[in-house]
């Protein structure tokens, strides 16, 4: 008999990502388990490419009708991973037991409003995976999961012949603005690396990816805003090393074992989001000691203080060495 499970995670691309070991352990480690997956629409191309899931449900204006499509399926449990008013909804209409995900917002309220650290130290993929933890579903070490499907990845030919050879993958993406490195930095860093770089985001950082290519001395493709989700996934798993913001790509670059070189502005490594179980090269650059940071869970679309030494004070030289160390020992496209 099988043993139905609806997991629920409505966003975003970081978070379903780092969500994928909970449902692979659910589908491998329970006997007879059924995994179904509830998100938002827009995010439907993260899910159903995934041979863990063996339904999707997609979220639209309607919790009401998602609902009613649901009872229809008769599950045995659901693993509430957002946890807020439309996954409460559904666990309350489907009558069935459930297990939520701690969101730890209180002691994120006191780390943001007072600096005090009441955070446990453990990624939130572990506490992810301690959600579903009653049901004898332990990690498995294999990390994190992210599929693409083969046509709909960007494909190699299709590069300039000097980018065939290998380059870098640096995501300029970021949902807040205090979760950007700023152009200029971006600028430097690409100036003093010999390799070719490729950029890659969304529409909201063309026009800054647009910015770094005209400064830069000719190794520089912009694709921010270019290119789909998938395409720019296949970009960062074929880098020979990736450059990132806290970001969703960030974390499928964790999902392919990349060399990672994350920059952290107003959001801090202790919230327990840093890259998982990444290439043991991958190293994090923040500016420590700085009394305002971090000045919020998610981010703000400017500094609160005007100052922005969260990001300012980044050490571009540091990342230049990084790039200089390991771009040659990273794996890519050869």
């Amino acid at each position: 008999m099988k043993i139905k499970f609806l997991v629920i995670r409505f966003s975003s691309i970081g978070d379903i990502v780092l969500t994928s070991p909970v449902v692979r352990g659910i589908k491998q480690q329970v006997e007879n388990a059924e995994v179904h997956f509830v998100t938002k629409r827009k995010h439907a191309g993260l899910v159903t490419s995934n041979p863990y899931i063996d339904k999707v449900f997609l979220l639209d204006e309607s919790v009401a009708e998602l609902v009613d499509e649901l009872e229809k399926e008769q599950y045995d449990y659901v693993i509430d991973l957002h946890q807020n008013i439309r996954s409460n909804r559904i666990k309350r209409s489907l009558k069935c037991p459930s297990f939520s995900f701690n969101k730890l917002n209180w002691q994120k309220w006191l780390m943001v409003q007072f600096k005090i650290n009441k955070l446990p130290s453990h990624h939130i993929v572990d506490r992810y995976l301690a959600t579903v933890s009653v049901f004898d579903v332990q990690d498995d070490k294999k990390g994190l999961d992210y599929f693409i499907p083969e046509d709909e990845a960007f494909k190699k030919e299709d590069l300039p012949a000097p980018f065939q050879s290998g380059y870098v993958a640096f995501v300029i993406a970021g949902t807040y603005f205090t979760k950007k490195l700023p152009a200029e930095k971006v600028s430097a860093i690409c100036q003093d690396i010999p390799y070719p770089v490729i950029l890659l985001g969304g529409k909201e950082e063309n026009e800054v990816g647009e910015l770094v290519l005209s400064q830069s001395k000719g190794n520089v493709l912009n694709y921010a805003g270019k290119i789909s989700l998938n395409q720019s996934a296949s970009l960062v798993r074929d880098a020979r090393i990736v450059l990132t913001n806290d970001t969703g790509l960030m974390h499928i670059a964790a999902a392919f074992r990349k060399k990672i070189l994350s920059f952290w502005g107003n959001t801090i490594p202790e919230f327990g989001m840093v890259p998982y179980r990444a290439d043991k090269a991958s190293e994090r650059l923040e500016v420590k000691g700085l009394k305002c940071r971090p000045c919020s869970k998610l981010g703000h679309q400017k500094c609160p203080k005007k100052h922005f030494r969260c990001m300012q004070e980044i050490d571009e030289k540091r990342a230049v060495e990084w790039v200089l160390e390991n771009y040659s020992s990273g794996k890519g496209l050869l």
